[in-house]
């Protein structure tokens, strides 16, 4: 058998193991350049306690080191040795203007080594998140303080309390006013807040104008405090060392400025808290805007109010009256229901209407301010129209026309009701409803009849009707005047069911022989009792009532109870 020879390999052939090369000897030498390379060290021995061995980074921070191994405060920091006495492992100190965290470790040989870091940076990072905290929570609690109310006069209280408890030793706000007279709110901290007007020049303060005028500020360290006013810092500051000026923003218009002053003696400010001081002063002034604002606008309703508002009514000669108006939104004042009282005109040659008193109430479409805008056209509109017209179907028609004119969507109910005195103390009334409800009549007798007068609505057809109704009150006796908010009031046990007519008269049934006065409060008890507490619609009473005088006649001239007159 023959065997077949292999080829040879042609790779060398190599030991099975690589020699390593060897390691460098780690010497003296290299070992203290690591040291040296490392934050501060000492290594210390002994009792009382030495400095064997620190290196160059701890000889740097304690240039002493380099002359003794003593360890004491005169070497070393204070802290540190009273930490080594006291057996503390780790803690925090300052040397010179850097803060370092000393730990101890405990070595052989009873020695014991302290590193040294230093931790400014992360003590500076810290205190900055801690101070940003305390400023969010400030603004947070001012905030709160400065939107819980609308009143102009608080919220600059509030501002300058708050800029004097948190930012300043003292506060100044600078509002203006008429003229070159200045409304100044001022306050040192844990003193007394002070109010005053004052006329003075406001450029006498650097940057006051500007800011006034609503102008960035400048930096508190090119405001000289030197060149303030002696009006400016409270009597019992002392001696001013800086101050900020910055404009309280408002809403288009600057709502004033904010002024912040410190002691001399004290650092001035930096830029993060002239920062800050913008900050607050931007929240301040929309507080304090919106407070101006609703001020403007309170004091524009409560001027439409006199004008919408039905007015007071008093006795006229003759003619008993009381009235009552209750709107559908309490808070507006104001509604779509009115009423109006007017005295005799003196009209030549006695046509209708001469030396009658006009009274109305009607019922515009819709609640609130818009409806009662158009009260006040209607009530104005018809008391011009009245001089022009005394008879009550002409002047609805009159009314009609004008209210179509100006293309309103809206329209009005209306009922007139013309009162004459006549003889023996009696009155004698025209009366006459356009789609509002008919008057209610209270005889002395204790009934209770409805006027008999309808008509159509104003200022939604192009043609309208009415029909004048006319009786005769004796006296004692009563015509009320009222809105549907009466009659259409929901409640009752089912908190639904309208109080209607029926209701109604049967209340006014037990008004026989009342004075107005009592018989409009009758009626307004017995709604709201009907009401309970439920929604209602705009509510107007008017009462009109013949004086009660004695005995007196009964049927005068052939006049009864009632009678039309077309």
């Amino acid at each position: 058998m023959t065997s077949t020879p292999t080829a040879p390999d042609p790779s060398p052939s190599l030991p099975s193991t690589v020699p390593k090369a060897p390691r460098p000897a780690v010497g003296a030498p290299l070992l203290r350049a690591l040291v040296d390379a490392a934050a501060p060290v000492l290594v210390l021995a002994g009792s009382p306690a030495r400095v064997r061995l620190h290196n160059k980074a701890a000889e740097a921070l304690f240039p002493s080191l380099g002359e003794s191994d003593a360890f004491t405060a005169d070497v070393v920091a204070p802290w540190l040795v009273q930490a080594q006495e006291q057996g503390v492992d780790a803690l925090d100190g300052s040397v010179g203007a850097r803060v370092f965290r000393a730990t101890a470790q405990p070595l052989p040989g009873e020695c014991t080594g302290w590193l040294l870091t230093d931790v400014t940076e992360e003590r500076a990072a810290l205190q900055r998140l801690s101070d940003e905290r305390t400023r969010t929570q400030f603004l947070v609690r001012a905030s709160a303080r400065l939107l819980s109310s609308l009143n102009q006069r608080r919220c600059l209280r509030v501002t300058t309390e708050l800029a004097a408890e948190q930012l300043a030793d003292a506060a100044v706000l600078v509002t203006p006013t008429r003229g070159r007279r200045v409304a100044v709110t001022r306050m040192v901290h844990g003193g007394r807040l002070e109010e005053l007007t004052l006329s003075v020049n406001v450029d006498q303060v650097p940057g006051l104008s500007d800011a006034l005028a609503g102008f960035p500020p400048v930096p508190s360290r090119w405001v000289d405090p030197d060149l303030a006013p002696p009006w400016l810092a409270p009597e019992d500051f002392g001696e001013l060392g800086s101050l900020i000026v910055t404009p309280l923003p408002g809403n288009g218009v600057p709502a004033g400025a904010l002024i912040l002053l410190r002691r001399a003696g004290r650092p001035g400010f930096d830029e993060e808290e002239e920062l800050f001081a913008r900050i607050f002063a931007a929240r301040a002034g929309a507080a304090i805007s919106a407070a101006m604002l609703y001020a403007e606008r309170t004091e524009t309703t409560n001027i439409l109010q006199r004008a919408l508002i039905p007015p007071p009514i008093d006795r006229l000669e003759g003619i008993d009256l009381a009235s009552s108006y209750r709107p559908a939104r309490a808070a507006d004042l104001i509604g779509g229901d009115f009423y109006d009282v007017h005295p005799p005109l003196s009209t030549p040659g006695g046509a209708e209407g001469s030396g009658e008193t006009l009274l109305m109430l009607g019922d515009v479409c819709g609640k609130g301010p818009a409806a009662a805008i158009l009260t006040g056209k209607i009530r104005n509109t018809l008391a011009a129209l009245r001089r022009l017209e005394p008879r009550h179907k002409q002047l609805l028609e009159l009314l009609n026309a004008t209210l179509l004119d100006e293309q309103d969507a809206r329209f009005v109910t209306l009922v007139l009701a013309g009162v004459t005195p006549v003889a023996n103390g009696r009155l004698e009334l025209r009366l006459t409803s356009a789609g509002h409800p008919a008057p209610m009549i209270i005889r002395a007798d204790g009934s209770v009849e409805q006027a008999a007068t309808r008509g159509s609505l104003i200022g939604a057809l192009p043609h309208i009707t009415s029909t004048t109704w006319t009786t005769i009150l004796d006296p004692g006796e009563t015509c009320l005047l009222f809105s549907d908010g009466v009659t259409e009031a929901r409640g009752g046990p089912s908190g639904k069911e309208m109080f209607d007519d029926e209701r109604f008269k049967e209340a006014l049934r037990e008004c026989a022989d009342m004075p107005v006065e009592a018989i409009v409060e009758r009626v307004e008890l017995a709604v709201a009792q009907w009401l309970g507490g439920g929604e209602h619609d705009d509510i107007a009473l008017l009462a009109l009532g013949a004086p009660r005088r004695g005995s007196h006649l009964t049927m005068v001239n052939g006049h009864g109870r009632g009678r039309y007159t077309g």
